[in-house]
């Protein structure tokens, strides 16, 4: 971030003239930024088959509420494959990869 501060959106939505290391890695829209430049975005889709263990998912939970989630390999009663995230109350392992509208779906293997 600090090489690419104006590809994130510190700015528009924070206010922000510089990053802020205390928060930035936790910010969904930067990790989306984050993930779009340094891993593979892949299509959005309705299909589970298509979200594998390790991708990364990022919803909006409405109002422009971003979130973030990891696909596992733990499979619920659906056939999905679960979601682990945190809204709150801890990380949970969850059936909730279609409860809310999916804005990106990503990979990252690393630098």
């Amino acid at each position: 971030m600090l090489q690419n501060f104006a590809a994130y959106p510190n700015k528009r939505r924070w206010l922000l003239a510089h990053p802020d290391a205390n928060i930035d890695h936790r910010r969904v829209p930067n990790l989306m930024v984050f993930f779009q430049r340094e891993g593979e975005s892949l299509p959005i889709t309705s299909r589970a088959d298509d979200y594998a263990p390790g991708d990364l998912v990022t919803w909006d939970l409405g109002g422009n509420v971003p979130h973030i989630g990891i696909v596992v390999d733990q499979k619920a009663r659906s056939g999905r494959y679960m979601i682990v995230h945190n809204i709150g109350e801890g990380p949970k392992t969850e059936d909730v990869l279609f409860n809310w509208k999916i804005t990106g779906h990503y990979r990252y293997f690393g630098p």
